[in-house]
């Protein structure tokens, strides 16, 4: 059977997968300095509060959510309106096959469509995967936030990157 990738908007009925992901990528303790999971329900008024403009997608393979992206405010001051801070996870059985990329590359583009002028992220410094996927799109490491949070009673570097649009 051949795979075929799609992109398209999350709905209320992706919510339970949705959560399955983040909460894989919470487990792993490599990709968010979050630690409480989440369920179908805080996912569903998630997507239910957000403005249109801060897009959340998901990548299907062969007809399963795969992994989601999302864009989220950097902050709530007006200043930073053009600013999308990024999120992406990825299923861990699909990680390595290109979901993360093919979402990045999706979500970039519905960036520009959304109006933003730049992205950003923060992710667990040392995270070289992740960080390997951001640079071979061109994003730039801006700088180490040093002992940012505690993760498994340690505490966590985290590392900022950005790409202007």
């Amino acid at each position: 059977m051949e795979n075929s990738k799609l992109c398209r908007p999350a709905n209320l009925s992706d919510a339970g997968i949705v959560a399955e992901i983040w909460n894989q990528g919470i487990e792993d303790g490599n990709a968010t300095l979050e630690t409480k999971p989440r369920n179908d329900v805080f996912v569903k008024q998630w997507l239910l509060n957000r403005e249109p403009r801060y897009s959340v997608m998901v990548a299907e393979l062969s007809g399963e959510v795969s992994g989601w992206l999302s864009l989220n405010p950097f902050s709530q001051r007006e200043a930073y309106k053009f600013v999308a801070d990024i999120s992406i996870y990825v299923k861990k059985d699909m990680r390595g096959t290109g979901i993360g990329t093919f979402l990045l590359d999706h979500g970039i583009i519905t960036a520009v469509n959304n109006g933003f002028h730049k992205m950003v992220l923060t992710m667990i410094h040392g995270n070289e995967i992740a960080k390997k996927l951001y640079l071979s799109r061109g994003f730039l490491s801006v700088g180490i936030l040093h002992e940012q949070g505690i993760l498994n009673e340690r505490w966590v570097d985290t590392e900022i990157m950005e790409k202007i649009l």
